[in-house]
């Protein structure tokens, strides 16, 4: 293996009183492609900045090859200059090689660097780093605010660039298509992973269960220690003066073992009652700005319990999409009908309502008080904050200090106290911990009501959407069951991109193999669970139909009925040979992906 050109060894790093880092080490040699993991809150961002040279650890060394230029795109970049070429160059990059590099990811170089878009800021920030082809690269969830395809363009220029890259991500496909190393920042340390993140959650979960069995053990001892203690022992005494140290550097020990003890996401999810069989029926819906077309003549049905995911580019009109059909804007043709009793929530990705002089109690009760109204019963603010992994004493915290996880966190927490039917997530996991996004996937799962899901998270939409959207920002839109694989290999070149990603030479050459799944997705997991029920019940069904057109005389007694169960059986024959067929297909998936385990 060869040496590191940028290294941390033996780093220490407090924040106040607590200690964010103890004793990290990290290196990276050339073209290593490596993921940095951490729940939110653990100092992944802190830590880029120490390797980047711009935060001074309080103890250990930083050691870096002479001449290794680094490149970092923060989680809240800033775009400086009149124009994006402006930005791009700033860093010290050729004026060719950033305008190409703009190019690439779909920005025209001489835009005007004021009012971008969150996606727009991103590509800008990206083009930059790439343009000035550094030896290290750092990446701070580089694909917030990205759509798919621009992810997609990221991962082509990721695979293609000669760079040492260390990437901090929520992007699970992103991640696994990628890596071939992980950082895990955990108890204040850091773990090494020499496998890619596909291989992340079986590794992660064998080195918390040994760290379970330590404190088992170290529970033991301090309890025999006390123990000893009680008894009479004379600990005053200077032969036993060690014996009380290691005891209550046991104790210490414990109560950081307990602070860094990761929580346990306790948010719930409750529908306020049920609504309407229909919650929103589009017919040839048309919708345009000026001459921006975003819809044309497109119809869809959205039935309670849906999980509906739309996708798109940036500016495709998704958000628009939403807003009609629930009946926020008219159509400029066609027509939308609703369902009764719908009760709608948002949680929105510009993280609206957010001001960053609030502090969490003011976000939780602007109304001031203690108590949080959770789905209709007051519950003590403190205590619902906690249900985030949110401690007391960060109650009086200014927004303005959290992380970009802790923010969306709280906006979660604000959002699901109140009860809904209908629940709308626009980009929901930006920033988002590993172990958050999975607790939000399995609320998500159980969550009774129906789901709306704009996301750029391909993972995410594969394991939770039964139905996907695409809009290609050229006015058309189109519906295929399932996630965004289904989409994709449903409809190729519907956005102009091959099921791989996009087809530009440089694309096809650099494009990393996916990773395959370890174990179905939910949403085959509950496809496979809906074909054994269908399975099982269309023969008794197909049986009835039958006996009823086996009586001889029913076509002269009533022609209207003959017909309508001639169509039913018609129906019902084929819907057994589909799912017969689909199940068979899907069984033999789960049994090759449980034998390769």
């Amino acid at each position: 293996m060869r040496a590191p050109i940028l290294a941390l060894k033996d780093v220490r790093l407090a924040d106040g009183p607590r200690m964010l880092f103890d004793g990290v080490d990290l290196g990276l040699e050339p073209r290593v492609r490596a993921a940095l993991v951490g729940r939110n809150g653990a100092g992944k961002s802190t830590l880029l900045r120490i390797l980047a040279g711009q935060v001074q650890a309080d103890g250990g060394e930083r050691t870096i090859t002479p001449g290794t230029r680094i490149s970092m795109v923060p989680q809240e970049p800033e775009i400086v200059g009149s124009t994006l070429l402006d930005h791009a160059v700033a860093g010290g990059a050729p004026a060719h090689r950033a305008e190409a590099t703009l190019q690439r990811f779909g920005l025209d170089p001489a835009k005007p660097a004021q009012g971008l878009s969150g996606g727009e800021t991103r590509r800008c920030a990206l083009a930059r780093a790439f343009a000035e082809d550094p030896d290290v690269l750092l990446l701070d969830e580089p694909t917030n605010h990205l759509d798919i395809l621009a992810i997609e363009i990221l991962e082509a220029e990721l695979s293609a660039c000669r760079a040492a890259v260390l990437v901090v991500s929520h992007d699970r496909a992103f991640l696994e298509r990628l890596t071939g190393r992980c950082f895990w920042l955990e108890a204040r340390q850091v773990w090494r992973l020499d496998q890619g993140f596909a291989q992340f959650d079986d590794w992660s979960a064998k080195i918390e269960a040994q760290a379970a069995e330590e404190a088992r053990r170290l529970d033991k001892l301090l309890e025999r220690e006390e123990h000893w203690m009680l008894r009479g022992v004379t600990a005053r005494r200077a032969r036993n003066e060690g014996r009380r140290r290691a005891l209550l550097a046991l104790r210490a020990e414990k109560a950081d073992r307990l602070r860094d003890t990761r929580g346990t996401l306790g948010m719930g999810l409750a529908s306020s009652g049920m609504s309407g069989k229909r919650v929103a029926e589009a017919k040839a819906v048309s919708k345009a700005f000026g001459e921006k077309v975003l819809l044309k003549g497109f119809s869809t049905r959205i039935l309670r319990g849906d999980r509906v995911a739309v996708v798109g580019p940036n500016g495709a009109g998704k958000t628009t999409l939403v807003r009609l059909l629930l009946g926020e804007i008219p159509p400029d043709a066609g027509e939308v009908k609703l369902g009764t009793g719908l009760t709608v929530t948002y949680v929105d990705q510009a993280r609206a309502g957010l001001r960053p002089e609030m502090t969490l109690r003011d976000v939780l009760t602007p109304d001031g008080g203690d108590q949080v109204l959770v789905r209709g019963r007051p519950q003590h603010v403190a205590g619902y904050a906690k249900q985030f992994l949110f401690g007391e004493n960060q109650l009086r915290q200014p927004v303005a200090s959290l992380s970009g996880g802790e923010r969306n966190r709280l906006l979660l927490a604000r959002a699901l106290a109140n009860p809904a039917n209908v629940l709308v997530l626009d980009e929901p996991t930006n920033d988002l911990d590993m172990d958050t996004l999975d607790l939000l996937e399995d609320l998500l799962a159980d969550y009774e009501g129906t789901l709306i899901l704009v996301s750029h998270d391909r993972d995410f939409i594969d394991r939770l959407a039964t139905s996907t959207i695409g809009l290609d920002g050229r006015g058309q839109a189109v519906e295929t069951p399932g996630g965004w694989r289904d989409f994709l290999s449903q409809n190729p070149g519907f956005f102009g991109v091959s099921p791989s990603g996009p087809e530009t030479p440089r694309a096809v050459q650099a494009r990393a193999p996916q990773t395959p799944a370890a174990k179905l997705s939910f949403k085959e997991q509950r496809r496979l669970a809906e074909l054994e029920a269908l399975v099982h019940d269309l023969p008794g069904k197909i049986a009835i139909l039958e006996g009823q057109l086996a009586d001889a005389g029913l076509y002269a007694r009533d022609p209207a009925a003959f017909d309508r169960f001639s169509r039913a059986l018609e129906v019902a024959q084929a819907q057994l040979s589909s799912a017969e067929e689909e199940w068979l297909a899907l069984e033999e998936r789960r049994e090759a992906l449980e034998s390769s385990r």
